[in-house]
């Protein structure tokens, strides 16, 4: 099921506004359960968690930040102005 151009911007905002701040949240929980790792490894751990959050959404967020496939195209009118 493929959604549409709509449906993809609305599905990414809800992902961002609530499934970000769900994820972090719950990494950050998850990692307070043992010993703080030195400060590189700690990094490279959010960054790598952070990645792997997007996979899955991956087809949510694609093209989102396109303009819409299934609009009309808008004629510009030229002003003439230079």
């Amino acid at each position: 099921m493929e959604l549409s151009y709509k449906a993809r911007r609305r599905w990414s905002l809800v992902l961002l506004i609530f499934g970000l701040p769900a994820y972090i949240a719950a990494v950050w929980f998850l990692l307070s359960l043992f010993d703080r790792p030195p400060l590189w490894l700690e990094f490279i751990i959010y960054v790598a968690l952070g990645v792997v959050w997007a996979l899955p959404f991956k087809f949510v967020f694609k093209g989102v930040g396109q303009a819409d496939p299934d609009a009309d195209p808008v004629e510009f009118e030229d002003d003439g102005l230079k």
